[in-house]
């Protein structure tokens, strides 16, 4: 019950956070525009495009699964970790930034794709090659996404997207060199043994 409301607070949290800093991060909101030219903006922008990336949604729900430490509590947290942040930051965004909700449609994606990353956070915690493919699939998926889907929301390149590209694949490189280096250490021992 406790990793639940874990879960549920970390999704509403994580939902908020990302609706206020896409706001913050806009010239164009009733928050964002007093930021404007500032080194706020500019920092807003670069969390706005780190935080509403897929891969980040995804990190969310593995990273709760992790917590649930167990397969079946893992996928329910991942989900619940989800449905609760696609609900806060609609709601935020309804408040901050007088947006539309499109919250239905991303519940029922959220909802199958939280089950199964929060039962691939659960996984993490196995010895073998399922732990390291469990510990790959935020760093790959980040990867993934910044090939296909690179955060650039305009045609002119900005500072800020350089700067949030080079953290999101600092961050692959040394999440992917982590679950790798974590198979290769328990493989030693039993080499040895």
């Amino acid at each position: 019950m406790k990793i639940m409301l874990v879960g549920l607070a970390a999704g509403v949290g994580f939902g908020a956070a990302t609706s206020l800093v896409n706001a913050l991060s806009s010239p164009y909101a009733e928050l964002g525009e007093p930021l404007t030219g500032t080194v706020w903006a500019s920092a807003a922008k670069v969390l706005s495009l780190l935080l509403d990336a897929g891969w980040a949604w995804a990190a969310l729900a593995v990273a709760v699964g992790w917590l649930a430490g167990e397969r079946v509590r893992g996928a329910l947290v991942g989900a619940l970790a989800l449905f609760a942040a696609t609900g806060a930051y609609y709601v935020t965004d309804a408040f901050v930034a007088g947006a539309e909700t499109d919250m239905v449609r991303w519940w029922a994606a959220g909802l199958p794709l939280g089950l199964i990353l929060g039962a691939v956070g659960a996984a993490i915690r196995q010895p073998g090659v399922t732990g390291l493919l469990a510990a790959l699939t935020v760093p790959v998926g980040a990867a993934v996404q910044m090939v296909v889907l690179p955060p650039r929301p305009h045609l002119t390149v900005t500072p800020t997207m350089v700067l949030a590209e080079v953290m999101v694949w600092t961050a692959a490189v040394l999440g992917a060199g982590w679950a790798v280096h974590r198979y290769w250490a328990a493989r030693r021992p039993a080499a040895a043994g």
